[in-house]
């Protein structure tokens, strides 16, 4: 999907290239339990949705976690507007992981805000599943480290993380001139169970 497709507002919103690595990192599959912790605007919920919705998953479910007030009400518009037709997409209002306690096992998490218990959300995670897939994606060198510390003291089946910077080619009168995105690390880490 485009960028142009959301109702963004005030709230950050994970760009088209960054959610279109996230979700090949994550690697979806029919009868998945996707938890987007950090749902903000809903992008990555959404096409995850979509994609399930195209490929007839009916026994899939996504869940999108949000604790912003103003990012759950960009986030129940986007839902209604884009994908309405989708039974069981189910917007998670409060913080993690206390909310995510009463969910059901994960089969995939995409973790794009954690308000501080990034640690505590990924030991849920695998608590619940041990077998989970989680992609982490940040933009601060804090929330790496903690993603680094993560992936070294955790018994891990795998895990990678890459660094993605997008640049994009502006108009400017008849040139054209390149307008660089902030750079996102994305984690994946691989649960062994």
């Amino acid at each position: 999907m485009q960028d142009n497709e959301f109702i963004r507002g005030p709230v950050p919103m994970t760009k088209s290239e960054v959610r279109a690595v996230s979700l090949a990192k994550l690697a979806l599959f029919m009868g998945a339990v996707f938890w987007d912790v950090g749902a903000g605007t809903g992008s990555i919920s959404i096409e995850a949705a979509r994609w399930f919705a195209m490929m007839k998953g009916e026994e899939s479910c996504v869940y999108a976690i949000e604790k912003d007030e103003k990012a759950i009400a960009l986030l129940k518009q986007n839902r209604e507007r884009l994908v309405p037709e989708v039974e069981k997409f189910y917007i998670i209002e409060g913080r993690a992981p206390d909310v995510l306690k009463a969910l059901p096992a994960p089969t995939h998490v995409l973790i794009g805000g954690s308000g501080g218990e990034l640690e505590a959300v990924v030991d849920l995670v695998f608590a619940k599943n041990p077998k989970a897939r989680i992609v982490i994606n940040s933009i601060t060198a804090e929330t790496l480290f903690r993603c680094i510390q993560l992936c070294q003291s955790r018994s891990l089946a795998s895990y990678e993380i890459i660094q993605m910077a997008v640049t994009r080619l502006e108009a400017v009168g008849p040139y054209h001139m390149h307008k660089a995105m902030n750079p996102v690390y994305i984690a994946l880490l691989e649960g062994q169970g």
